[in-house]
């Protein structure tokens, strides 16, 4: 297994985790980029988001509501953003999808 992610989810490296159930794991960004800055991973291993099933369809939803609940519990209450980047055109650097969740800052649009 070389996928950082993955090694995450299994506990063999240590991460800031913020929740973990069976299907997901959060955990603060290493180099945040808003006062709230944490990601949404599954446990289960797709690289990127055009890999996706129709069997992953719930699995993508559990990211979506753990994200929005761990936002509300961060105090992001004034707003967040979510972003999954895919590939590397999309910004995506860790080939593990991943939701990241920003907060407690203004955002812009266009992002940049």
């Amino acid at each position: 297994m070389d996928c950082l992610f993955c090694k995450i989810a299994a506990g063999q490296i240590p991460a800031r985790k913020l929740y973990e159930d069976d299907h997901v794991v959060a955990f603060h960004d290493i180099a945040p980029q808003a006062p709230v800055h944490f990601l949404v991973i599954p446990k289960k291993h797709i690289p990127v988001l055009t890999d996706l099933t129709e069997d992953d369809k719930a699995l993508v939803g559990h990211i979506a509501y753990t994200a929005q609940r761990l936002a509300a519990e961060q105090g992001c209450d004034e707003g967040f953003r979510l972003v999954m980047n895919c590939n590397e055109q999309g910004g995506q650097t860790v080939y593990h999808i991943h939701m990241h969740v920003l907060g407690q800052r203004q955002m812009h649009w266009p992002p940049g």
